[in-house]
């Protein structure tokens, strides 16, 4: 599994991207959402970009952002890809990618077989898809909240573009959510913390070492 892509979100520190590096992940994931725990300013999040080592993909999340707020975002932080983690259309993720000349990850929450057929609409616009669990209704986060799902739902399947497996991976599972979803990529978050938003260098390593086994 040593071609298995990690993509480590919610970042906070310098030290957190000295250690995704040295983990090996492929992608640094910033958060830019006011109710969470791992929300960045754009003077925080550009020191962190520009701490990035060359061949770190820098990954911008954001949920129901507006133009100007985006436009600020992409002229403050040096990114190579926007995460969208909302409730964005098919036809607002194409104006965004668009707009900003950025890849574009449109992450789809997913709790039962009604919510693959997003995927494929979604998988004609974006140049890659988050398969994340559904947030439980009423939660304030859209995700991060180290929740999983019945990962037979998408064992197996392929879409028009690549995908990236989220939700409730740790060290300890991500090597068998591989195994059962054959997903190439995989996004974790809480799951290697040590307190929400705190992550843990050494977790971090072990998820990294787990899922490229």
């Amino acid at each position: 599994m040593s071609d298995i892509r990690v993509k480590i979100c919610g970042l906070r520190t310098e030290a957190d991207v000295a250690a995704v590096a040295r983990a090996g992940a492929a992608y640094a994931g910033f958060v830019f959402f006011a109710k969470s725990p791992r929300n960045l300013s754009l003077a925080q999040a550009r020191v962190l970009a520009l701490a990035a080592p060359v061949g770190l993909a820098k990954v911008a999340l954001v949920v129901d952002a507006e133009d100007a707020a985006l436009d600020a975002l992409v002229e403050a932080v040096p990114l190579d890809m926007l995460q969208l983690h909302g409730h964005e259309s098919p036809d607002r993720v194409a104006a965004l990618r668009a707009r900003y000349g950025l890849p574009v990850m449109k992450a789809v929450g997913v709790a039962d077989e009604g919510d693959l057929a997003a995927l494929f609409d979604y998988s004609t616009v974006a140049d890659q898809l988050l398969i994340d669990a559904k947030p439980p209704k009423g939660a304030a986060l859209p995700g991060g909240n180290g929740l999983s799902f019945d990962w037979r739902l998408v064992a197996q399947r392929r879409w028009l573009r690549p995908w990236m497996l989220a939700g409730g991976l740790t060290p300890a599972n991500v090597a068998e959510a591989i195994r059962r979803t054959n997903a190439r990529q995989v996004d974790v978050s809480s799951g290697v913390e040590s307190a929400p938003g705190v992550k843990d260098a050494a977790k971090m390593a072990a998820f990294v070492a787990a899922a490229r086994g």
